[in-house]
């Protein structure tokens, strides 16, 4: 069986190439390029270098993802007949699909990690950051605001275009306020870096492709990630801690039953005028008191908020087979038919 090297272009021009990569790549053949749409892959076939590149795998192939497994296929069809070399911007192990089918690869071909330099140490450097404060890497092409931790650093990579930018922005304009500003890094480290530092409502506004643009967006004040839950468990442990609300620190899960009723029957009114701007007020409210009474269940140690959420996740992953584990229900009946059956089998096991 063959060996397949990957090593890294690294995140520019050749200044910013490792020289021991360079090397390689100046002596080892066959080589296969990712894309030769790279500003070192210019300078080094000014030098002679010989390659072949998988850029026209991205026009005949419709869906991106099976862009990858077509690359992987056919860089283990050709090691099946010799030792290659296969090189892809940035650092192999940094954001780079490819080389991670490769190392999942079951063909029995041996993947061989050469090294490279990341974009991500010239980016902290271009924004004057310390990832030790905490960072996110996430894809633009997988953005998902679930996912996103408001309180980090924020670097999105692959923001090719005005389109994806678009798309970047809607989904980050669900977590952070329109005005908030953020940095376009372009070629970052190179003789061709620039940053832009715009408000995110305008991070879509450039023209044509930018295949070496990502998107640092800098974390909120606490008093600022008002569309985090991070922030209502911040304040919930403020208002009823030690040196927190005097009320609050009177009250026990009896006491707050009534409140609990109350924000019940105002949401119910809210619903039933169809008051959406309530509905919204009220579900908070009735949300405070949960936050209550799971503090109090922490202060007492008898439960905490994780296992609430705990309980609740594995009661939502087993009532739902018919969601994520391909059971047959496309009737209510059917759907009750299966609920009926689960919670009697909890029953039996007392979940």
């Amino acid at each position: 069986m063959g060996k397949i090297k990957v090593v890294g272009l690294g995140p520019g021009d050749i200044e910013q190439l490792p020289f021991g990569v360079y090397q390689l790549l100046k002596k080892e053949k066959p080589l296969y390029l990712r894309t030769k749409l790279h500003p070192a892959v210019e300078e080094l076939e000014r030098e002679g270098l010989v390659f072949q590149s998988f850029d026209t795998v991205y026009e005949e192939t419709d869906q991106f993802e099976g862009v990858y497994e077509k690359i992987v296929q056919e860089l283990l069809d050709a090691a099946q007949q010799q030792d290659i070399v296969y090189a892809v911007p940035g650092h192999p192990m940094v954001a780079e699909k490819s080389v991670q089918l490769l190392l999942e690869n079951e063909a029995g071909i041996s993947i061989e990690i050469k090294g490279g330099k990341s974009f991500l140490d010239d980016l902290f450097q271009a924004v004057k950051i310390d990832p030790v404060e905490g960072f996110q890497l996430v894809d633009a092409l997988d953005l998902n605001q679930d996912e996103l931790v408001v309180s980090q650093h924020i670097i999105v990579m692959q923001v090719f275009n005005e389109y994806i930018a678009s798309e970047v922005k809607l989904t980050l304009m669900e977590k952070y306020p329109d005005e908030h500003v953020v940095a376009l890094v372009h070629e970052a480290g190179s003789k061709n870096e620039k940053i832009e530092w715009v408000p995110l409502f305008e991070v879509d506004r450039m023209e044509g492709v930018h295949n070496l643009t990502s998107l640092y967006v800098p974390p909120l004040a606490v008093d600022e990630r008002t569309k985090s839950f991070q922030t209502v468990q911040y304040y919930m442990d403020a208002i009823t801690g030690e040196n927190g609300d005097v009320w609050i620190k009177e009250q026990t899960h009896q006491t707050l039953l009534a409140y609990l009723d109350e924000e019940v029957r105002e949401f119910k009114t809210a619903v039933e005028n169809d008051d959406s701007d309530n509905m919204v007020e009220e579900l908070g409210d009735l949300l405070m008191q949960v936050l209550y009474h799971t503090n109090f269940g922490e202060q007492s140690g008898y439960f905490s908020f994780e296992e609430v959420i705990e309980t609740l996740n594995k009661k939502l992953r087993r009532r739902h087979p018919h969601v994520f584990d391909g059971v047959k229900a496309e009737t209510v009946e059917e759907v009750d038919a299966i609920w009926q059956k689960i919670k009697a089998e909890e029953k039996r096991n007392n979940l």
